[in-house]
């Protein structure tokens, strides 16, 4: 059981970088708890305000649901308090609620309440959806809108009164018009993370939208270049987060964009590059050719700060 009240923990991982572990398999996919831990592990020492166990960068998507549990649960044991672990969950609303309730026994300090699977619904059921879900379990909640789960501020400001443990909103779609309308109406009721692919192309505009964190799927591999370049945005360095676009995060974007689904399976592949093989992506899910992990090594080469740390290890 988490130590943290929903407050806390929205409070707590709004003030700094967000990230995904990836969850790594053995090349037959079973989880490979072992190299799990010691990301964990590698991963507590920056500076980081919450990890989410078995998120959309974790392949939430292609766990079981007693999983799910069991990563969260690794990751509370090896992180030991350090940083808020925050757990996905999602599917159906009945799974959905199975999830969130194993998640929350494994000790996670919050979750992420991504959308349902499939099916397309009005503002009244994603609503009925999400407070099932807050109502099953004591910690804080964090909805994602995106996909076919677009809360409108109507929505979230009942959904608000009604779910005390609703704390946060994380937008993966990238419509400003619609982020300015939630957070003028609901404020500092909820913390908002930045959610879209590759978030740092994002993160400097949002910040004026009031949305001070995000998640970083490169702080998987690159986690120097991940957190200079958050507390390149918080101070608004301009000059350093144009060079960290166009030299890393705009590359970087070139290779994901070729195949869909590379924006899970180039972060596994970046684990590769930096010596920390997490092994391949589950189904339906493919991985980078040999040429793409050659260009991505090259990439990542570029960046000295990442070379001079390997280096020491």
């Amino acid at each position: 059981m988490s130590k943290m009240t929903p407050r806390e923990m929205a409070a707590t991982i709004g003030g700094g970088l967000l990230s995904f572990p990836v969850t790594p398999f053995k090349p037959d996919y079973s989880f490979d708890e072992a190299t799990y831990r010691a990301n964990m592990d590698w991963l507590c020492g920056y500076d980081v305000a919450g990890l989410f166990a078995a998120g959309g960068t974790g392949e939430f998507f292609s766990l079981t649901p007693a999983e799910v549990p069991h990563v969260v649960k690794i990751a509370v044991e090896e992180t030991k308090g350090r940083v808020p672990v925050l757990a996905g969950t999602g599917y159906g609303t009945a799974i959905a609620r199975e999830i969130a309730i194993g998640a929350e026994k494994a000790g996670a300090d919050g979750l992420l309440l991504l959308p349902p699977y499939l099916t397309h619904a009005e503002q009244d059921g994603l609503a009925a959806h999400v407070e099932a879900v807050c109502s099953s379990v004591k910690i804080g909640v964090i909805v994602y809108n995106r996909d076919n789960a677009i809360l409108q501020p109507d929505t979230l400001a009942r959904l608000c009164e009604r779910c005390p443990n609703l704390v946060g909103y994380k937008d993966g779609i990238g419509d400003i018009e619609l982020m300015t309308r939630v957070y003028t109406r609901l404020g500092d009721r909820l913390t908002y993370i930045g959610g879209l692919p590759t978030a740092e192309t994002f993160a400097l505009p949002y910040l004026d939208m009031g949305v001070t964190t995000y998640s970083s799927a490169v702080f998987n591999f690159v986690p120097e270049f991940a957190t200079q370049f958050y507390a390149a945005v918080r101070r608004r360095d301009h000059q350093t987060i144009h060079a960290g676009l166009k030299d890393f995060i705009l590359p970087l974007i070139a290779i994901r964009n070729r195949k869909k689904g590379y924006a899970v399976s180039i972060i596994k592949a970046g684990m590769k590059v930096i010596g920390r093989d997490s092994g391949p992506v589950r189904p339906p899910l493919t991985d980078l050719t040999a040429q793409e992990i050659a260009e991505l090594t090259a990439l990542v080469a570029k960046l000295p700060q990442t070379a001079t740390r390997q280096a020491a290890e």
